[in-house]
């Protein structure tokens, strides 16, 4: 053990080495940059939060139209399990979204290339029947509609998906109807 003059001896010599007034000629910034770089993301990240929580309050408004349905429209539904053309399911849907294989460009594709050959099949039985009828010339195109059903709990995305796959080349619908039930309704209302 050392005595209090000991360690006082030690001190001095200790504060004498230091040279007095030796200025600082540059500022380590880097872990200054760090920690900013840290709160930015962070602010980000409870800023994107916040905003996803405020749109998951907004309700559908109800419908209130009485206009009647053409007979020419084809009918998709977005159910929680699959998407169905005209009541035939078509692609599987879990968790609100497609398997990324059924996509074209994988996870990040919004065409569902199954549903897209589907509708345009659809379309073409369509046109063919019209101007077997006579009501459509051979040149012609139709101006196909499609009625999307969907609940109001369906992701954006899916829908998205669904719209962009309809629009697509090989398919080629253009006008679109979005189905709301009705206040009070319990099923949608018939599409004869």
């Amino acid at each position: 053990m050392i005595s209090k003059q000991e360690a006082r001896g030690i001190i001095r010599k200790a504060v004498h080495r230091v040279p007095e007034g030796e200025e600082i000629r540059h500022l380590n910034i880097m872990p200054m940059m760090d920690m900013m770089t840290i709160l930015l993301v962070a602010m980000i990240f409870q800023a994107s939060t916040a905003a996803a929580m405020s749109v998951g309050d907004v309700d559908l408004p109800f419908s209130q139209s009485d206009e009647e349905f053409p007979e020419t429209a084809t009918t998709v539904t977005i159910a929680k399990e699959a998407i169905l053309v005209e009541g035939e399911p078509i692609v599987a849907v879990k968790n609100g979204d497609v398997d990324a294989s059924e996509k074209e460009g994988g996870s990040l594709g919004i065409k569902i290339n199954r549903l897209a050959g589907t509708l345009g099949a659809v379309r073409s039985l369509y046109e063919d029947k019209q101007r077997a009828e006579g009501k459509l010339k051979a040149g012609d195109g139709a101006i196909p509609e499609l009625f999307i059903v969907a609940d109001k709990t369906t992701p954006y995305r899916l829908l998205f998906e669904v719209i962009a796959s309809a629009r697509a080349k090989e398919a080629g619908y253009r006008r679109f109807r979005l189905i709301v039930l009705e206040k009070g309704s319990a099923a949608p209302p018939p599409t004869e």
